[in-house]
């Protein structure tokens, strides 16, 4: 019995050793750093506070210009809404989105990085928001 103890104690040891060694690199975010250099939106999503879309139709994206333009619902209300981008495989958007976004002042759109799985490509987007006309 203590032959068997032992064995699963030296197995039990390795494994530990091997999986608190470092061998992928990790950002500060916790989030797998990769090779892909790749950095673009390839969707967005505007929900308001009942979480349903309030966008008219489907939003250009320009990934040469980085432009999300979309159009909402007349009557939207602009100071609770969650954005939802789709990015690249392992890229990821800075700043954050962890919560309602206030997308009102439309002369000033909202502006967001994408950063590529490898961490050294950044491309700004700006989302553009109009108001569809009554």
């Amino acid at each position: 019995m203590k032959k068997y103890l032992a064995i699963l104690l030296l197995l039990g040891a390795a494994l530990y050793w091997t999986a608190c060694s470092k061998d992928t690199p990790v950002d500060e975010d916790g989030l797998l750093i990769t090779t892909r250099a790749e950095c673009y939106v390839s969707n967005f999503e505007l929900l308001g506070s009942d979480f349903r879309t309030v966008l008219t139709g489907a939003p250009t994206i320009d990934t040469s210009a980085c432009t999300v333009d979309a159009e909402v619902f007349f009557g939207t209300d602009l100071t609770n809404l969650y954005p939802q981008f789709t990015l690249v495989t392992d890229a990821k958007l800075d700043p954050k989105i962890t919560g309602k976004v206030d997308f009102s002042d439309l002369a000033h759109p909202k502006q967001y990085t994408v950063i590529s799985g490898n961490r050294k490509v950044r491309k700004t987007y700006t989302v553009n928001i109009t108001v569809q006309q009554p």
